[in-house]
């Protein structure tokens, strides 16, 4: 059980070679995204394009509920696993498992049977519907392997595994990449499918990549598999169902006031004209691959910090938050620096006319450096996440996106011009590393209590 621990060992490698494997998990996933696009884009037109754009839409809605419970599950798992409870981060798992399972077939359910009136809330065209209805249909099949799995790898890192997720998200990857093409054009012994072989070349690499990453954990014994005297505990305890549900729904919503923003922001852009739009896209797509160290330390970070927290380490904590601050600098900042200097160049891979280069180019002068402040942001938030704290944060991010950055680009962008839109980047992350160094350093998110917290395994089992 000890074999994976986080509360020893050096820091600064602890957290570099933990937080590896997830930034290229989030590469992968991003390539993998971007070539499935170009099949579906390319050769199947732009309403099947946009059908995909719709129903990742929804999907993005139900991954922000679905990731924020995982990701509390992960923190309770990683805060038992350091206090060495091990049978309690069992619990979690089972818990978790069943949890996941039933709200998964209920979602799916649901969207087979109101797949129509889903896309109609988002008013897609009718010309769009004909692909949209039966993308919807396949792609939603997934929700249950995807979900589930991002439970597992999720609570495997918060046992101080990311290494595995990693190997398997790697398959799945390779699966749907290789996929998708042949199920789309009906290559070989398989049927053409359009775009619902889009769908089903995820679902398939979802599926497999489950069950192949169940069957090794059992294979190798892993210490968090359920034995046959354990699978009582898939029987879903309320007060953890409560305690996650409490805790991920505010973490989903924090995604949620973010998506939200970004909508808004984009809203406000398209009133400026096509130019602005796909200058604004192109930075935003770079900006993205910026703050991928930052989201790779950040998760790393946390379940660092949440096995530390259960073995009342505050002093690893407290070095892991510096650590992490460390390699945001190095690593955003090396990336924020390489778009300076090929500022055109990267640009240019995503578009071409020269006026939409030369505005691209300015947002980019505007928001890259910025981001090294969001890595800030992101990892003072993992850190006091560690703990259960996640009502702050939520408050934070409303405030710093919906009570400054929103009114302070529509004000300022009607009466001033648009380069306004692109300096509420960096003030709204100023104002949010602000807000969160000072309830860092007040110390409320450490006073926790984990017995009072959680209980006894006894205790939990009475409230069956």
């Amino acid at each position: 059980m000890e074999r994976r621990q986080l509360t020893e060992g050096p820091i600064y490698r602890t957290v570099f070679f933990f937080s590896l494997p997830l930034l290229l998990g989030n590469i992968l996933q991003s390539l993998n995204g971007t070539i499935n696009s170009i099949w579906v884009g390319h050769y199947l037109g732009a309403d099947a394009f946009a059908a995909t754009a719709n129903v990742n839409n929804i999907n993005f809605l139900v991954f922000s509920l679905t990731f924020g419970i995982a990701m509390a599950s992960s923190i309770v798992v990683g805060q038992h696993y350091g206090a060495k409870r091990y049978d309690e981060a069992k619990r979690v798992i089972g818990t978790g498992f069943t949890f996941f399972l039933l709200f998964s077939l209920v979602i799916t359910v649901l969207s087979e049977v109101f797949a129509t009136d889903l896309l109609g809330l988002l008013h897609t065209p009718k010309s769009v519907m004909p692909y949209a209805v039966p993308y919807l249909r396949t792609f939603m099949i997934t929700v249950t392997f995807g979900n589930l799995y991002n439970f597992i790898t999720m609570a495997l890192r918060g046992a101080g595994d990311s290494k595995t997720p990693f190997y398997f998200l790697l398959v799945s990857v390779v699966i749907d990449t290789v996929m998708n093409p042949v199920l789309i054009f009906g290559l070989g012994p398989f049927p053409k499918m359009g775009i619902e072989g889009s769908a089903t070349a995820t679902l398939l690499a979802q599926f497999i990549c489950l069950s192949c990453l169940i069957s090794f954990l059992y294979y190798i014994n892993h210490p968090l598999s359920l034995r046959v005297k354990e699978l009582r505990y898939l029987l879903p305890i309320p007060n953890l169902v409560k305690l996650m549900t409490q805790r991920g729904m505010s973490m989903g919503l924090q995604m949620m006031v973010a998506s939200t923003s970004s909508m808004a922001l984009i809203d406000l852009v398209n009133t400026f004209g096509s130019t602005a739009v796909a200058a604004f896209s192109a930075s935003m797509n770079i900006t993205n691959y910026i703050s991928m160290p930052a989201m790779a330390i950040g998760a790393s970070v946390s379940n660092i910090c949440s096995q530390n927290v259960g073995a009342n380490q505050w002093d690893r904590v407290k070095r892991t938050f510096e650590a992490g601050l460390v390699y945001n600098l190095v690593m955003t900042g090396a990336l924020a620096g390489l778009v300076y200097l090929f500022n055109k160049d990267i640009l240019h891979l995503f578009v071409t006319e020269p006026a939409v280069v030369q505005l691209g180019i300015h947002v980019n002068d505007v928001t890259a450096w910025s981001f090294i402040l969001f890595g800030v942001m992101n990892i003072l938030v993992s850190t006091v996440r560690s703990t259960g704290a996640v009502l702050f944060p939520l408050l934070i991010s409303f405030v710093t996106l919906w009570v400054i950055r929103i009114p302070f680009s529509y004000l300022f962008a009607y009466h001033l011009g648009i380069n306004w839109v692109w300096w509420s980047f960096p003030i709204s992350f100023i104002v949010s590393d602000i807000l969160l160094f000072i309830y860092y350093f007040n110390g409320g998110w450490k006073r926790i209590n984990l017995n009072k917290l959680y209980g006894t395994g006894e205790k939990m089992e009475e409230s069956h």
